[in-house]
């Protein structure tokens, strides 16, 4: 078995390189630069909204590890089903639990799926919930200070290991997950303010968290990101039309050993805020 991964430098795809390493499966990491890669990971240079540019990187793969919201996904698939590939494992999202998929990201996960499910490829759906990573997004605000600004503070996320997604999508890759859609939650479910307390403990620092009102996380969400992934956002966690606090067993019950803490994520990663 040989498998190709997209977006091998990001969270996810990097996770799952490193999974698949540790499992002592072949695989090919897509890149556009080199990055670090662990022993026996082969890296391919191409751009995955242009499925032309790795074409050759297909030949004797066996199963793509694929993410969504990439152009011309179609040919992508198309090419991987005329050089053999056998299975897709996608990394879809938890916005497609509800019942709208007409906001922006659910939309576009939507049309990833529905891609998959036509091109004739044995498909397994992986649909997470926010990443522990997303820890990162407050870097920033660190070097700065103590205080960190958290939006919808009242919410708690039962949030997920990358690693956890990885290990799910090696099962997926090595046992009988077809048409399996996987609703992937961490262990427990924290608010903004209950992380970043465990944050300040992994780092040594006395942190404290400013709950942002429903008005600055508005004006934040569209000063940073394009007005519909704002728009999205906001329904997701202020309107509560997800719901990324329930914690399903998922990952216990396809990897057989409980879900990673945010108390694991952050003594893994905590040379990362120093």
């Amino acid at each position: 078995m040989t498998v190709l991964v997209t977006g091998a430098s990001g969270n996810a795809g990097g996770a799952v390189v490193q999974a698949l390493a540790a499992s002592g499966i072949a695989a090919r990491a897509l890149v556009r630069k080199e990055i670090p890669l662990p022993a026996g990971i082969e890296a391919v240079y191409g751009d995955l909204n242009r499925p032309e540019s790795f074409v050759d990187a297909l030949s004797g793969v066996s199963g793509i590890f694929l993410l969504s919201g990439y152009d011309r996904v179609e040919e992508l698939l198309d090419n991987a089903v005329r050089a053999g590939v056998r299975k897709v494992v996608l990394l879809s999202s938890s916005s497609l639990d509800s019942a709208d998929t007409s906001n922006a990201i659910a939309a576009y996960h939507h049309a990833a799926e529905e891609a998959v499910k036509v091109s004739g490829l044995e498909w397994t759906f992986l649909r997470p919930n926010s990443f522990m990573s997303n820890t990162l997004r407050w870097l920033d605000q660190l070097r700065a200070g103590d205080v960190v600004r958290v939006q919808f503070p009242e919410v708690p996320i039962s949030t997920i290991h990358p690693l956890d997604i990885a290990d799910v999508a090696v099962r997926a890759f090595t046992d009988d997950h077809a048409g399996t859609i996987h609703r992937l939650t961490g262990p427990v479910a924290l608010t903004p303010p209950q992380q970043v307390e465990i944050l300040g403990q992994a780092i040594g620092r006395s942190l404290t968290a400013y709950p942002m009102s429903r008005t600055e996380t508005h004006e934040e969400l569209a000063a940073t990101m394009p007005p519909q992934y704002a728009a999205a956002i906001e329904s997701f966690y202020g309107d509560g039309i997800i719901d990324e606090t329930s914690v399903k067993d998922s990952v216990e019950t396809i990897t057989s050993r409980p879900p990673r803490t945010l108390q694991d994520w952050t003594r893994e990663n905590a040379a990362l805020f120093a």
